[in-house]
């Protein structure tokens, strides 16, 4: 499969638009960072990133893609059912009473899910666990193409002032773990606010190299530039990398841009109509 941005970008919105109705119909969740995030797992899933099989969850020779920012699991939830790892229209229960698709994801519970997630800051320590031991099984089985397996992992910008964030990065520096790649979903705000308002983090590029890690930005928006970022990523050798993906929360609807107010909060069926045809008529261009 090759990369087509135009798809891709369909795509993405194509999962906003999946996520704006789960969160209606489930009336709470968290819109902001999941549309933030959605050119960046569109470009994931669906631009010959990660290796998987949907039809074999538990594949070994698949990539591990982890949802540090648990509580984005509407556009986890909305990337698994579009690559087919179970039916779209299971996307309507969304944190109702005996759905699998929990307010976070649960591994035990859906397939595609590789960790329970939801406690900020655990994720790269996760990670970064499951990069070192893909890396010591493949040098085990005397290094057969195509290398060993790689780790993406999603944070939150807000995410980052936990201290086991940076933890986890000596580690996976000091163990030079080139097959996992972080992905930061930089959209400036959290939920009380804007990020230098509530604990600055200064420049986030510097810290990551200060930790011993290769380091590229991108418009986390621009399915292309994310796409080619990723590929920087992938060719680091001898240590691991990083993506600063700068996006805009709530992206894609207008009400919605840039308010932190949109963090936790679902949108009624009038908003979600309007965001709806929104998304609808950018795919349309």
């Amino acid at each position: 499969m090759s990369f087509d941005s135009r798809i891709v970008a369909r795509a993405a919105n194509t999962l906003r638009q999946d996520i704006v109705k789960m969160l209606t119909a489930a009336g709470s969740g968290h819109p902001g960072g999941s549309l933030s995030a959605a050119d960046i797992l569109a470009t994931i899933y669906f631009g010959d990133i990660l290796r998987y099989r949907p039809d074999q969850p538990d594949w070994p020779g698949r990539d591990r893609f982890i949802l540090s920012k648990g509580h984005a699991a509407p556009v986890l939830y909305a990337t698994l059912a579009r690559a087919g790892y179970f039916p779209l229209d299971e996307l309507a229960t969304l944190r109702q009473l005996g759905s699998r698709l929990q307010g976070h994801p649960d591994m035990r519970k859906l397939p595609g899910v590789e960790v329970s997630t939801g406690s900020l800051g655990q994720g790269l320590s996760i990670s970064s666990g499951f990069a070192l031991g893909l890396a010591e099984a493949w040098r085990e089985a005397e290094c057969p193409a195509p290398g060993p397996q790689r780790v993406f992992t999603l944070l939150g910008d807000g995410e980052l002032d936990e201290g086991q964030v940076w933890e986890a990065a000596m580690f996976a520096a000091a163990r030079h773990l080139d097959n996992l790649v972080a992905i930061v979903d930089n959209n400036g705000l959290q939920i009380d606010g804007h990020l230098e308002e509530v604990l600055d983090l200064g420049d986030i590029s510097a810290k990551f190299e200060a930790f011993g890690w290769q380091v590229f930005s991108c418009d986390g928006n621009d399915v292309g530039q994310v796409h080619a970022a990723l590929l920087e990523a992938i060719a680091t050798t001898a240590k691991p990398a990083v993506v600063l993906a700068h996006t805009i929360k709530g992206k894609g609807v207008s009400f919605m841009e840039d308010q932190c107010g949109w963090h936790g909060k679902a949108p009624s069926q009038e908003q979600c109509a309007k965001a709806c045809q929104e998304l609808e008529d950018a795919n349309g261009e």
